[in-house]
């Protein structure tokens, strides 16, 4: 299991807690504002040195002190032997990572501690912006090909040279063609490795949104961000007039999308609210699915307030969906009875109570 043993200090109403946590299902309830949400971002926080609810780190940290940690003992493999992973993060910048007692990037640690975050935000993958999309796409990416990441990096520094030059208002030929030469190779490469991505993923998405949503027609499409029936360099050179004006460049992976479509239809003014959430679940599972058959070993699933996003009937087949796989998972709710009687007898559940930032054993 990922995460054998948990400790997290001074994160919002947190603290000081320990948890050791099941292999696979652990259930954490309490009442509303009681600090299970902010176990969750606890978590996260251990696997990349931020929230998954603000992006401040000022409103993270509790009130009073000026850094926060989170401690545990990671298993990175089956079988492997846990190793201590310790991240802190102070409000005046400085981030700490350390595993096994030496620094890490922290591309590393995501790649040690893989998180899959599902909370009432999650339900804007179909409704929300184009980025929230690629984010999506460039995670699965990121766990499949361990090249992607130094490409990221590249055509993010491009692009970042590119739109300072255009911004500028003047750019001399010479240099914006090598520039756009740069650009073009970054962005063949990813564009690859995202297709590559999305044709892998579609099975599992495919199988799961039959269980969850019977006789509803979903397909995924990969948009590249610019029209592949015209070179890009060609297409930047096109544009070049548009690009001036507006201060950035306009076509290019920068821009990628991934399109779902229900019915033939964008699948977010199609489908209803239910079956929007329906959906986006069975991304989340599929791509959990995925990871764990191209890197043998599993995800860690942070759930928040599952029930209040599913009915009960959902509910229960969402969850059979994370019994069925090796995933540990982390579930939030107020009423602990509205997730009794879905597991099997033989699946390890732990269950907890949280009360004003303080966690008890609720076995």
């Amino acid at each position: 299991m990922p995460i054998k043993s948990l400790h997290i200090q001074h994160i919002r109403n947190v603290a000081d807690v320990r948890l050791d946590p099941s292999p696979r299902i652990n259930i954490i309830h309490g009442d509303n504002g009681s600090g299970k949400t902010s176990l969750l971002e606890g978590i996260h926080f251990l696997g990349l040195t931020r929230s998954f609810r603000t992006t401040q780190i000022r409103h993270l940290v509790q009130s009073g002190q000026d850094a926060c940690l989170v401690f545990a003992q990671v298993q990175a493999l089956p079988g492997a032997p846990a190793l201590p992973l310790g991240v802190e993060r102070r409000l005046d910048g400085e981030v700490r990572v350390r595993h096994a007692g030496q620094s890490i990037e922290l591309s590393e640690l995501a790649q040690l501690l893989p998180l899959q975050v599902i909370d009432s935000d999650t339900f804007l993958l179909l409704e929300g912006s184009p980025s929230i999309r690629r984010q999506f796409i460039d995670w699965g990416v990121f766990h499949s090909d361990r090249s992607f990441i130094q490409l990221w990096r590249g055509f993010r520094r491009v692009l970042k040279q590119r739109n300072s030059l255009l911004k500028c208002g003047k750019i001399d030929p010479r240099l914006r063609r090598i520039w756009d030469q740069e650009f073009v190779a970054y962005a063949e490469q990813m564009t690859q490795l995202r297709e590559q991505y999305i044709e892998l993923l579609k099975p599992d998405f495919e199988a799961t949104l039959g269980r969850l949503l019977g006789g509803v027609a979903v397909e995924l499409r990969f948009s590249p961000g610019w029209d592949r029936k015209t070179p890009l360099d060609q297409l930047l050179e096109e544009g070049l007039a548009r690009d001036l004006k507006q201060g950035f460049t306009g076509a290019g992976p920068q821009r990628a999308d991934l399109r779902v479509r229900a019915d033939g239809h964008n699948a977010a003014e199609r489908l209803s609210r239910g079956q929007k959430k329906l959906v986006v679940s069975a991304l989340k599972l599929a791509q959990g699915a995925l990871f764990y058959r191209l890197n043998n070993r599993p995800c860690i699933y942070l759930i928040d307030d599952l029930p209040s996003e599913l009915d009960e009937q959902h509910c229960r087949l969402f969850c059979q969906f994370l019994e069925e796989t090796s995933n540990q998972c982390f579930i939030t709710c107020v009423d602990p009875a509205a997730l009794d009687g879905i597991w099997l007898p033989q699946t390890d559940v732990s269950r907890f109570r949280v009360d004003a930032g303080k966690l008890s054993h609720a076995d």
